[in-house]
């Protein structure tokens, strides 16, 4: 990096744009924060503890909740420290890190909802087969190799992207070290390296995208065929909360990604990347949690658990 590059650090300009409203967005970012780990912490330890939801499609949802902490733990701390600091600046090395895991995340989380897809056409398709299709080890290898994919597209994007020579600005008109802006900065006419990073982010998010298209075609196809209404409502309850996730992050991320060349301004640039990549994940635990008779059910359950102990500890005190 240092020798083919005269930048050494960049300096994220994140909403430095409104120094009068950083106080405001601290606050909301932090609990945004707050509520996207709690939220997402609370859906694995539920998972955990309630043995009725060890199933193959809550193992694939605690996967996706602890992805959903660590892809926001990429980028919201940095925002809130950038928020309180005068010194917004991020080394060559540290950009390239936040860009390589942010990456990872996200495309693990893609692979994840495609592998969640086809659970769903499995329990929906094949019920009879369901246990013997989606057994522990495939379970085990679909997340594998979700995480094998988002390596790959890190390792891939990052190391491109950091080999070209940074010798302009490094003021990054973001607030976090995203391809796009960072792209911007690059030495020279960058017109075919765009292209390039577009239709290999096409490829990445279209793949899982159409592996969750044919898995929906045929699960509606088998739901319609399904003569008992509250038997339609059923099957359809089992996949709406993973297909309204689907639709949150794909749609976001296909307008950011795969789209022509500054067709957007950078202010809607950041307000799309923050639906993706901080909305989403908050919404997730919120979404699963409401939509979903079993996860409510399981939480009624723990909250019950708990009081009761506390009763029973408080009756003990009372009545040594």
């Amino acid at each position: 990096m240092r020798k083919n590059s005269s930048v050494i650090e960049f300096v994220i300009l994140g909403f430095s744009n409104r120094p009068d409203m950083s106080s405001i967005y601290f606050v909301l970012f932090l609990c945004i924060y707050i509520i996207t780990v709690l939220g997402n912490i609370l859906i694995i330890i539920i998972i955990n503890v309630d043995p009725s939801l060890h199933t193959p499609m809550y193992f694939f949802l605690r996967n996706l909740s602890f992805l959903e902490i660590c892809y926001t733990s990429v980028t919201l701390p940095k925002v809130l420290s950038n928020l309180l600091s005068e010194n917004k600046a991020i080394s060559l090395a540290g950009c390239a890190v936040q860009m390589y895991f942010f990456l990872f995340f996200g495309v693990t989380e893609c692979c994840l909802l495609a592998s969640m897809a086809y659970d769903r056409y499995s329990a929906i398709c094949k019920p009879l087969q369901y246990m013997t299709i989606m057994n522990k080890r495939v379970c085990i290898q679909l997340t594998g190799s979700s995480c094998i994919c988002g390596t790959l597209v890190a390792v891939g994007h990052t190391t491109f992207l950091f080999t070209l020579p940074f010798c302009g600005s490094n003021v990054i008109n973001h607030f976090f070290c995203e391809i796009q802006p960072v792209l911007k900065l690059v030495c020279g006419d960058t017109y075919w390296i765009e292209i390039q990073i577009s239709v290999g982010a096409a490829f990445v998010l279209m793949m899982p995208f159409m592996l969750i298209l044919v898995s929906y075609i045929c699960i509606i196809s088998t739901i319609l065929k399904i003569t008992s209404v509250e038997g339609r409502r059923k099957a359809f309850s089992t996949c709406s909360s993973h297909l309204i996730v689907v639709t949150l992050l794909y749609g976001t991320a296909l307008i950011m990604y795969v789209r022509p060349k500054s067709s957007f301004s950078p202010d809607v640039n950041k307000l799309l990347s923050l639906f993706y990549s901080v909305v989403t994940p908050i919404l997730n635990p919120i979404i699963y949690s409401l939509r979903n008779k079993e996860v409510k059910d399981a939480l009624r359950k723990l909250l019950e658990k708990k009081r009761n102990k506390k009763n029973m500890k408080v009756h003990c005190f009372l009545f040594p």
